[in-house]
C-alpha cells in the first residue's frame, strides 16, 4: 500500500543545511494499522507529508497505493490525494463557519458530489459515530470528542484507502483521548481502512499494530 524507497529530504534554515530524513526505506501493508514515535524534530512530519503529497523527497521514490507520486503533477496529486487519503489533525481543522454536517461532507465538495448525496451520506457517518443530534452545531458548539469524531468522518466521507493522523489525541483528555483511538481501531478492522499515525502517546500507540521508531531523521 506505501513504499518508501531510499528517501532522503534536506531543506535550508537560513544558511544551514537540515536533513530531516535520511535513507528512509519503509513498507506499510495494506489494511494495517501504524504507529510513528519519535521525538519532535525527528522526521515524524516530514514522513506524513511525504506520503500525503504534500512535500517531494530530495532523493528516493514514494508509492503510494500503486502511484509513484513524484511522477504526478499538482492536479494529479490534488486528485489522487482526495481519493485515496483521509487526514485527521490534532487540533481538528473544522472551519467554525460551517455545521458539523458540512465539516464533513467538505471533502465530497471538491469531488464533485452533489449536495444532496453529499448531505445524505455525511448525514449518515454522523449518526453511526453518535453525533446524530449534533449536525447543525458548529464546531465552537463541540466537545473536543465531538469535534474530532466528525473530523475523523471527514476523513471517512470519500471512502479513502488510508487515513493519515497526525497526534489525533493530542488535544484530548484521556478518556475522550481513548474513545478516539478506539473509532480509529474499529475503523481499520471493519472497514479495511489502513490507517498511519503520528503521536508522542504511548497509550495511543499501544492501538496500532506496529510502532515504528524514528529519531534525527533515520529509523530506529
Amino acid at each position: 500500500m506505501i513504499r518508501l524507497e531510499n528517501i532522503s529530504v534536506e531543506y535550508r534554515l537560513k544558511s544551514e543545511r537540515v536533513q530531516a530524513l535520511r535513507n528512509v526505506t519503509l513498507r506499510l501493508r495494506e489494511g494495517s494499522f501504524e504507529a510513528i514515535m519519535g521525538p519532535s524534530g525527528s522526521g515524524k512530519t516530514t514522513l506524513i507529508q511525504l506520503i500525503a503529497g504534500l512535500l517531494t523527497p530530495t532523493a528516493g521514490e514514494v508509492i503510494v497505493s500503486g502511484e509513484n507520486l513524484s511522477l504526478l503533477d499538482d492536479e494529479k496529486i490534488s486528485v489522487f490525494r482526495n481519493r485515496t487519503i483521509g487526514f485527521v489533525f490534532q487540533f481538528f481543522n473544522l472551519p467554525n463557519y460551517y455545521t458539523a454536517l458540512d465539516n464533513a461532507a467538505l471533502p465530497l465538495v471538491f469531488a464533485g458530489v452533489d449536495e444532496s448525496t453529499r448531505r445524505t451520506r455525511a448525514r449518515a457517518l454522523l449518526t453511526e459515530f453518535g453525533l446524530g443530534e449534533r449536525l447543525d452545531h458548529k464546531p465552537d458548539q463541540l466537545s473536543g470528542g465531538e469535534a474530532q469524531r466528525v473530523a475523523i468522518a471527514r476523513a471517512l466521507i470519500n471512502n479513502p484507502k488510508i487515513i493519515l493522523a497526525d497526534e489525533p489525541t493530542g488535544n484530548l483528555d484521556r478518556d475522550t483521548g481513548l474513545h478516539v483511538m478506539e473509532l480509529l481501531q474499529r475503523i481499520n478492522r471493519e472497514r479495511g481502512v489502513t490507517v498511519l499515525m503520528v503521536t508522542h502517546d504511548e497509550k495511543a500507540a499501544a492501538f496500532a499494530q506496529r510502532t515504528i521508531r524514528i529519531e534525527k531523521g533515520e529509523l530506529a
